[in-house]
């Protein structure tokens, strides 16, 4: 495979108002089906150029009938499944034995073009397990990443892989780099969206063996590569895409919403020790929730499992309604904008 690409450029090749029809996991997730019906019939009245398949048990796709009434214009359709994944159950078993999950079923309808994408909150690696089983990944692309946003100080930053390649050789991490950077292009609405990867320093010299293979790639690559980005450095805008193997990609995420929560828990303590600092808080109310929103995992919500032929995306477990509404969003641009369609292209040059 070599390493020289064409020049990216993201056509704007479908409006945004593209009808799209989005499969809906209502089983999967921590707070379970209700919250994926009510994101569903919030997506409906908000845009009437999506339609959405609801994916589940039959009593909860009864209930979830009942519930929307005539009040969704036949823009809510349901399709029946017999069984759940666990959010504990093993890949393997859950690809080998749930053959009627309400997961397997919402890839089904991606492959056989009854719906654009699929949205799940369910079992991360029984998703990419048996996304990978029934979609397939692209052609040239050796495994599926996870791409996700995270808040920076000049916007959105796309940082993958995030948990789904432990271990990477250098060409994984220039592929994960190439679908980053139609990802973050589309989303981020830019044609040349900066590349970096994640590295203990900024020198050439430092980083292990793949990862300054990786560098050369890129260096010798089409893509905007900025060079290495060291983690302090990943929320400060010198880069729209940082690329990392899947190990180092699940701690770095994790940690930043640890930090995001104890930072906003401390916040909650301090302005709570006594009369005067209740009123400090008062005065500083306004500011005090633009930081809150600013740091809200919610409004990041929905991992992208790019590199297969399928839009897919990952939505939080823990996800409530509008965290799900986020990523059902990104659902609807990555199908409208063709995402694994663009990555195929951009890999058919490499090839």
């Amino acid at each position: 495979m070599g390493c020289v690409i064409p020049r990216l450029s993201l056509p704007k090749i479908i409006s945004m108002n593209h009808k799209v029809t989005i499969a809906l996991d209502a089983m999967g997730g921590d707070l379970g089906p209700e919250t994926v019906i009510s994101a569903a019939r919030a997506i409906l009245e908000k845009d009437d150029s999506v339609n959405l398949i609801l994916v589940g048990l039959p009593d909860v796709l009864e209930s979830a009938r009942h519930q929307a009434g005539n009040k969704t214009g036949g823009r809510l359709s349901f399709r029946a499944a017999r069984e759940v994944v666990e959010m504990d159950e093993h890949p393997a078993e859950a690809l080998r034995k749930k053959k009627n999950s309400s997961l397997r079923v919402s890839l089904e309808l991606v492959k056989d073009g009854l719906a654009d994408a699929c949205v799940s909150s369910g079992n991360t690696g029984a998703l990419m397990a048996t996304a990978r089983h029934v979609l397939k990944t692209l052609p040239g692309i050796d495994r599926p990443a996870i791409i996700s946003a995270v808040p920076g100080l000049q916007g959105p930053i796309f940082m993958l892989d995030l948990g789904a390649n432990v271990g990477c050789t250098s060409p994984q991490l220039f592929q994960f780099a190439l679908m980053g950077s139609v990802v973050a292009g589309y989303m981020l609405d830019i044609e040349q969206p900066r590349v970096g990867l994640l590295n203990i320093g900024e020198e050439d010299i430092k980083g292990n063996e793949i990862i300054r293979e990786a560098g050369d790639l890129l260096s010798a690559s089409s893509l905007n590569y900025v060079g290495f980005v060291e983690g302090n450095n990943v929320f400060y805008g010198k880069a729209d895409v940082v690329v990392t193997d899947g190990f180092v990609g699940n701690v770095a995420i994790k940690t930043m919403e640890g930090v995001a929560n104890v930072f906003a828990t401390f916040l909650r303590e301090e302005f709570q020790k006594n009369v005067v600092r209740k009123l400090e808080g008062i005065f500083a109310h306004n500011a005090l929730e633009a930081i809150r929103a600013r740091l809200d995992t919610r409004r990041y919500n929905g991992a992208s499992l790019v590199g297969l032929t399928g839009v897919v995306i990952k939505s939080h477990g823990g996800a409530d309604k509008f965290a799900f509404e986020t990523a059902v969003n990104t659902a609807i641009v990555e199908a409208r904008k063709g995402v694994p369609g663009q990555i195929g292209k951009l890999i058919e040059g490499m090839i």
